[in-house]
């Protein structure tokens, strides 16, 4: 969900390099060749994922843990037809140059079956190329960007809507249901925010509009004050909001010292609205953001209250939120796969399993792929937060019917 200042040439050298030395070749082998699959025995099956439990972006290592308490959950529960999930979580703190090593030991050391979630853009394109080449399953890499199937890759599916895809329902929603044409953007200044400019703007674009800012944030800022300013000065009466989550609080709290009081549209990496309204201190009340499924804080739905015990259990010290949950969600297309497997667990069948799955309900979400298609979807609802745990539902699902492969052309050249 961001990119380092490093560019993403000098990313792949390193890998290249780190994946040179010491070590030598990966040494998994599949079915096909030895009647084993690696990863896989007759009680166990290892899959790995990455993120950020530490650094700048700690809070999305909640997502992660999630998924922890998910895979635990099942083990208790007696496994995925009788085979325990062995789940192991790296810390890359959100650094592409920790994410090499650590995806490279899960392969060569640890020697996973698949991967489940991997946090951010960057740290997900460091490795890309190499998990391609070793063809082992990864569902989703946890961004947006187009990177993951356009083309389609065999052995990844992606479950978020694109980036870009976000950028455009936000922007649409700001101008047919808000009214507004005074849209401003505060963004990261890499390929996450960059996608939904090349969004927001191919709207505004066929309604002979611009945005009156717009605003990079790098990801190390930690004083936006002059970057809030801009986008009050410019008149901005809609600001969409694409972030780190400790910099969108910034931005909020900035907001309010200076009486600047736009509506905010945050994106989906955002949309932990319990945990964003207590670190603004409840100044998060009226944010807009998207969201993919039914929100964490329906406890009358039996399959919530399942996983936030579950969460509460293994995660007591933590809180929880959108983040936790959405680890749950992440890991359910994958544990579904395995159970349409039975009894034979092998890569190849895992590819097939997840290809077959169409119109999958995922909480109020429906996800699909195909063989040719490996993207779930490509659609969004909008909330708008009114508490801790309180919200309104201000739009159906918006689908983006936007020529992708365009606007990532429009991205590449930026």
């Amino acid at each position: 969900m961001k990119r380092y200042t490093l560019h993403l040439g000098a990313l792949l050298v390193l890998a290249l390099l780190v994946w040179s030395c010491g070590g030598g070749e990966a040494t998994n082998t599949d079915s096909e060749s030895t009647g084993t699959t690696t990863g896989v025995s007759d009680t166990e099956i290892v899959i790995g994922s990455f993120g950020p439990l530490t650094g700048p972006a700690a809070l999305w290592g909640n997502i992660m843990k999630g998924m922890d308490a998910c895979f635990k959950m099942i083990n208790e529960e007696g496994g995925i037809n009788g085979r325990q999930i062995k789940f192991i979580m790296k810390d890359d703190a959100y650094d592409p140059s920790r994410t090499v090593p650590a995806v490279r030991e899960m392969v060569q050391k640890d020697e996973v079956f698949a991967f489940v979630g991997g946090i951010g853009t960057a740290p997900c394109m460091s490795v890309m190329e190499y998990i391609v080449e070793e063809n082992i399953p990864w569902i989703p890499p946890i961004t947006g960007a187009t990177h993951w199937t356009i083309p389609t890759k065999k052995n990844i599916f992606a479950m978020l809507p694109y980036y870009i895809d976000e950028g455009i329902i936000q922007t649409k929603y700001a101008l047919d249901s808000l009214g507004s044409t005074n849209i401003g953007i505060i963004y990261q200044n890499d390929d996450v925010g960059k996608s939904a400019v090349v969004g927001a703007q191919s709207v505004l674009r066929e309604r002979g509009l611009d945005f009156v800012a717009a605003v990079p944030v790098e990801i190390t800022d930690t004083d936006l004050s002059s970057h809030v300013a801009r986008l009050k000065d410019a008149g901005a009466d809609v600001v969409l909001l694409w972030t780190l989550p400790r910099q969108g609080v910034i931005t909020i709290n900035n907001a309010n010292v200076i009486n600047f009081e736009p509506q905010f549209i945050a994106s989906f990496i955002l949309s932990d609205m319990g945990l964003m309204h207590s670190l603004t201190k409840g100044a998060w009340e009226g944010v807009i953001f998207g969201s993919l499924a039914t929100p964490p804080y329906q406890y009358d739905n039996p399959v919530i209250s399942k996983f936030k015990a579950a969460f509460a259990k293994y995660y007591p010290e933590d809180r929880w939120g959108l983040f936790p949950y959405s680890g749950f969600l992440y890991a359910e297309p994958f544990i579904e796969a395995v159970k349409k497997m039975g009894d034979d667990v092998t890569r190849e069948g895992l590819i097939a399993a997840l290809e077959s799955m169409s119109n999958y309900d995922l909480q109020g979400s429906t996800l699909s792929f195909s063989s040719s298609d490996h993207q779930a979807t490509r659609s969004m609802q909008l909330l708008r937060c009114k508490g801790v745990e309180q919200y309104e539902i201000v739009s159906d699902y918006i689908d983006s019917d936007s020529d992708i492969e365009a606007l990532a052309k429009e991205l590449e050249a930026l």
